[in-house]
């Protein structure tokens, strides 16, 4: 992990997804790895922390998460914008989109999925938890974080701190088309 990067509690894994981010998920198989963007996940459960992720069947991801049974969520910062509309924008079966972008990757540790760290708020790494029903009608894919670790410039003690000074991590939200939103101004509700 680079030094900006701290363990988060599995306990507050949820919290990296809740507020709907855009993310980008990444497996690998067989000396084979890939990236994507996805705009659908979310938490579904606290303890085991567990998610959901919406992947279409016909994927390279897919391909590779079904014969893995794991993969990587990387939460990018606007400062991504550009590369997550890229990786979301052409197939992993056509080369390795971590070198064509020249996207470093550090292996999780404990399913040694690659992750993203440089530009990204946060990652999780995660354990299929087989839902063939939900995975061929829906393309939903369920998983059990088994780590998780955030830029404590931007999250910390179980927390999102979205400041000015931290803009470059202030996550993504798909708008369509490659236009995002950036998330900001945070409203901190009042006890009534």
């Amino acid at each position: 992990m680079t030094p900006t990067f701290a363990p988060v509690a599995l306990e507050h894994a949820s919290r990296l997804l809740n507020h709907g981010p855009t993310v980008l998920v990444t497996s690998a198989q067989g000396g084979r790895r890939n990236v994507m963007a996805a705009a659908w996940s979310m938490p579904v459960e606290f303890s085991p922390p567990r998610i959901a992720i919406v992947i279409d069947k016909r994927t390279f991801t897919r391909e590779l998460i079904a014969a893995s049974g794991c993969f990587g969520v990387c939460i990018p910062g606007a400062a991504l914008a550009d590369l997550t509309f890229a990786v979301g924008s052409c197939s992993g079966r056509e080369g390795d989109k971590f070198a064509r972008f020249g996207i470093a990757a550090l292996a999780g540790p404990v399913l040694g999925v690659p992750l993203i760290e440089a530009g990204c708020a946060a990652w999780m790494e995660c354990r299929l938890i087989p839902e063939r029903h939900t995975e061929d009608a829906y393309d939903t894919c369920f998983a059990e974080v088994v780590a998780a670790a955030a830029d404590a410039r931007v999250f910390s003690s179980g927390r999102w701190d979205l400041r000015a000074d931290n803009a470059e991590l202030h996550t993504l939200h798909h708008l369509g088309a490659g236009n995002f939103a950036r998330a900001a101004d945070v409203v901190r509700a009042r006890p009534l």
